[in-house]
């Protein structure tokens, strides 16, 4: 068998054309691209304006299901789709997120795609890219440090120094820093005070930028940020300390979406990074919708399963920006229907149709959650060279069980050629006007109501519970004005319960709710359930170990 390229090797080879060329096939001139060298460019605010008056194109998503160790590939097959989609006559944008460093260098990989199917420059695109994280981690801190300093010079706003709801945030994942004590060493130092960091991909400028419409609504939305409250309760706002001019100069150019292109010179929008874990993962509204203005199709995903990311899609993302989906995806692949199935990662390549069939029912899940919405779904079978044609023909029982399609997609190896035919059921759905997408619950839901109803309809627990206090503060928020917010659940990524090994389709479960925090400038209250952290931790072995500079000062190691 020949060796399999990895996928740096594949990226490395990849004959780019200049950024200028991907530009024109979608309509946008080389004077409205801000060029960060030769295969990357910002999209100019003026072109974004311009192009509001066209007509939409059709929105697709790509979801999965719950992640597992063995690796779905939601990221590749969107990219794949992108790549079919063209490659059958249609004119077709894919809009992912940006890569954070902290998985990265710790245990997830990169977020670029995989194989045949990804999107270029690889190795840019997973550090530093065009620095629109660095600024949106600048633009946090800089609030941060006008909090302190504000205190420190005779605080006229009377912030309660025990009730300060602004973090730090660095991208990065690292433990020692979720909880902190700031201002040590006496009076020129400031008031001590417990603080903590969370990580970038985590923060509410990060989620405001991506739902943001254009900067002025970037701007008020920066403003509307609770940074603290006082003795008396009431919120203090970071516009009550005059931040939000500076903070939007900070995030400026990080505002414009930018374009790159897959391997087969297609073009790609890739802009923001919410993790769909802590927080709403979505790439940014305005890449979204002025892709929409360009393409007959936009190809875009949402992270983690369907339960976080798709429903975060809906009911925060499509409700916000008035997107209406035109059909899904969802991911799954044969390995991970036998992880489900209770098959250990080492014995993954070994038949096991037992297996696959006891897993489905994870997928089945998923399916049932997106038809919820109204939104027609259809699965794509991500193919692994060790699936057998048993194995593979018990998903698609499986799926036909349900009413639906499933569909062999071998894109990481063949690129857009081993796609079309997903690409033809995706036209064909779109084209069937079958989407009559709605989200899950009524603005006008109390805020536990909504969570509650989450957790009954699509992790299928019994309850979500909460303390007396938490509830107590969405009584308060909801007294405020806040209560027609929509609600972003910061959930393991693993499970439909918060029990990460909790694999397949638990139900019966409680989903305990542990804290709640009100992101007003972004336009939703969080709600962390169980364990999950907004700051991860690196594992035993990070990816780091292995991420060097070769001979001829070419990166090794990333993924």
């Amino acid at each position: 068998m020949a060796q399999v390229k990895s996928d740096i090797e594949i990226a490395r080879a990849a004959q780019k054309k200049p950024i200028q060329e991907i530009g024109a096939k979608i309509g946008i001139p080389s004077e409205h691209l801000l060029p960060y060298g030769h295969d990357k460019a910002k999209i100019s605010a003026a072109f974004i304006a311009e192009a509001r008056q066209k007509k939409d194109g059709r929105l697709i998503l790509v979801t999965a299901i719950n992640p597992t160790p063995a690796g779905e590939g939601k990221t590749t097959t969107t990219v794949g789709l992108g790549d079919g989609l063209n490659r059958i006559g249609k004119k077709a944008i894919i809009c992912i997120r940006e890569a954070s460093l902290g998985p990265c260098f710790g245990v997830k990989g990169g977020a670029a795609g995989g194989g045949y199917a990804q999107v270029v420059p690889m190795e840019d695109m997973n550090l530093h890219f065009t620095g629109d994280f660095h600024a949106i981690t600048a633009a946090h801190n800089l609030l941060s440090a006008l909090i302190d300093n504000h205190i420190y010079w005779g605080n006229e706003q009377n912030i309660d120094t025990r009730r300060v709801a602004w973090r730090r945030v660095m991208d990065m994942n690292d433990r020692a820093l979720r909880e902190i004590i700031c201002s040590l060493g006496g009076v020129t130092n400031g008031y001590p005070r417990e603080a903590g960091f969370d990580i970038t991909v985590a923060s509410e400028v990060m989620a405001i930028l991506c739902l943001s419409k254009d900067l002025k609504d970037l701007e008020e939305r920066l403003g509307n940020i609770i940074i603290a409250y006082r003795r008396d309760k009431t919120p203090v706002f970071a516009r009550d300390i005059k931040a939000d001019g500076a903070m939007t100069v900070l995030l400026k150019d990080a505002m414009q979406p930018n374009l790159v292109q897959t391997l087969e010179n297609n073009p790609a929008f890739v802009h923001g990074g919410p993790f769909a874990n802590i927080a709403h993962g979505c790439n940014s509204v305005v890449a979204t919708t002025t892709a929409l203005k360009l393409a007959d199709y936009v190809v875009t995903e949402a992270g983690f399963g369907a339960d976080l990311g798709a429903e975060k899609f809906f009911d925060i993302k499509c409700r916000k920006a008035g997107l209406k989906p035109a059909a899904a995806i969802i991911v799954a692949t044969v390995r991970a229907m036998k992880m489900n199935g209770g098959v250990k990662k080492d014995d993954l390549g070994t038949e096991n149709v037992e297996a696959v069939k006891k897993g489905c029912a994870n997928l089945g899940r998923h399916i049932e959650n997106v038809k919820q919405f109204g939104v027609p779904a259809v699965v794509a079978i991500n193919h692994f060279h060790s699936d057998t044609e048993a194995e593979i023909q018990a998903m698609k029982d499986y799926v036909a069980s349900m009413g639906e399609d499933a569909i062999l997609c071998k894109h990481w190896a063949k690129g857009s050629e081993g796609i079309e035919e997903l690409a033809h059921k995706v036209v064909a759905l779109a084209e069937s006007g079958a989407s009559q997408f709605a989200p899950l619950y009524a603005d006008e839901m109390p805020l536990f109501e909504k969570m509650d109803t989450i957790v009954k309809r699509i992790y299928r627990g019994s309850e979500a519970i909460a303390d007396k206090s938490v509830r107590d503060q969405l009584h308060a928020w909801e007294a405020q004005g806040y209560g027609k917010l929509p609600v972003c659940m910061a959930k393991t990524q693993y499970s439909f319960s918060t029990d990460p090994n909790l694999r397949g389709a638990p139900t019966g479960h409680t989903v305990p709710i542990r804290e709640v925090r009100l992101s007003a400038g972004a336009g939703f209250v969080v709600a962390i359930c169980g364990e999950i952290m907004t700051m991860p931790g690196l594992p035993r072995s990070p990816s780091s170990e292995r991420i060097f500079l070769n001979e001829l000062g070419q990166i090794e190691g990333l993924f």
